[in-house]
């Protein structure tokens, strides 16, 4: 009986560009490489034994790969679905799993504050949901729903009455907007704050360098040089930061700061100068409105919502100054930290763009609507008598 001819390959200019780019890439399985150059040495016309050779492979992986193309084009190139090993955990035991991840460990009488992967397994083999399980199992099985209980997050909850309402001064100012009309082009947004107890932290043993395969190194031991504060305000769209170091903050430190960026142009002949600030103690309630006002008839401070600091754009700056000034904490004494932060001011404002903000009126208004379907669903619910806790699920929605 004669043995079967080798199944003819024409490749178009298209499929062969293709399949030699997939050849020679150096991030594709090796597999499939091998499968393709298969593929490109048998439209060059060389025999099945010679492209066995070529592609040290065996002589039926040729005649497989040759025929699946041949007969499917590249999809042939594919490995075909497997049926894989039987799963050893049932439908209703995944789902019992991953209903017992979604209760709080307390509500079940364990001693724990969260879940691990190996106190799952360990419950769900006590409540007789499965013989055995491990803790990579119960990995597994929460995966497909992205639940990872041995995780937290803190989340605070909205306590001002006035929320909304102030909220939306605040984002409206970032858009150029007070009540209702655009700011002028002689009118500037603030934004102020004060980042405290910046320490000077000085390191018993010089800080090591990163080298080959070796990260930075700091001496965990130092010895205590004082701290200080660092006040900034931010020009919200002019990318422009002004800061001052003060030994503590209060309502001198603050007008200081105020004295140091009203005194400049454009600001000494703007129209309107808006002050975003929080409810701290150095600028707090309509005592600080009318002394600001009193010191400069073109300032306008506008208060953000009681605990809803993250509306205020400066701490963004803040961060960034905690994440490449202050982190790693190594400084000789206070005058080398207020050195630093005055330089990377100055490095900062040459290159700074305005945030983008992405929070908007809109945002606010959906987050509104949001916590009031929530609200009204909790009046369904009675806490007990002295409970001071908020409802739980609030956190999905601020």
């Amino acid at each position: 009986m004669p043995a079967p001819r080798a199944r003819q390959i024409a490749l178009t200019a298209s499929e062969r560009r293709r399949l030699k780019k997939l050849a020679h890439s150096h991030t594709a399985p090796y597999q499939q490489v091998v499968r393709v150059r298969i593929v490109l040495d048998a439209a060059h016309g060389y025999s099945n034994a010679r492209i066995a050779l070529r592609q040290q492979v065996h002589l039926d992986t040729v005649r497989r790969w040759r025929g699946r193309y041949a007969g499917q084009g590249i999809d042939g190139l594919k490995d075909r679905p497997r049926s894989g090993r039987p799963p050893r955990f049932t439908p209703v035991q995944r789902a019992e799993v991953t209903a017992l991840a979604c209760q709080l460990p307390a509500e079940t009488g364990m001693p724990l504050s969260r879940w691990s992967s190996t106190d799952l397994a360990r419950e769900a083999v006590g409540r007789g949901i499965a013989e055995a399980m491990s803790a990579s199992t119960v990995r597994r099985i929460l995966s497909a729903d992205v639940l990872k209980p041995w995780q937290h997050a803190s989340w605070m909850f909205i306590r001002d009455p006035d929320f909304a309402t102030k909220a939306a001064r605040v984002l409206g100012l970032y858009q150029r907007i007070w009540d209702g009309q655009l700011l002028a082009g002689n009118e500037y947004v603030i934004s102020c704050d004060e980042k405290t107890s910046i320490q000077a932290r000085c390191r018993c043993h010089p800080t090591l360098p990163p080298g080959t395969a070796r990260m930075m190194r700091l001496n965990h031991d130092y010895d205590r040089g004082g701290a200080l504060a660092y006040l900034a305000a931010y020009d919200v769209h002019q990318a422009r930061v002004f800061g001052r170091c003060s030994p503590r903050t209060g309502i001198v430190p603050f007008m200081d700061l105020v004295e140091q960026v009203m005194t400049q142009e454009p600001y000494a002949s703007a129209r309107r100068v808006f002050w975003v600030v929080d409810n701290g103690s150095s600028h707090r309630g309509k005592a600080a409105a009318d002394r600001l006002t009193a010191r400069f008839p073109n300032a306008v401070m506008v208060h953000t919502p009681v605990h809803a600091s993250w509306l205020n754009q400066v701490e963004i700056f803040f961060s960034i100054v905690q994440r490449k000034v202050v982190t790693p904490n190594d400084f000789t004494g206070l005058d080398q930290v207020e050195d630093r932060l005055i330089a990377f001011e100055r490095r900062y404002n040459e290159t700074a763009r305005p945030f983008k903000w992405k929070f908007t009126p809109a945002d606010l208004e959906d987050l509104m609507a949001r916590i009031e379907r929530h609200e009204q669903k909790e009046r369904h619910f009675q806490q007990p008598a002295g409970c001071g806790h908020q409802p739980a699920a609030l956190s999905a929605a601020v």
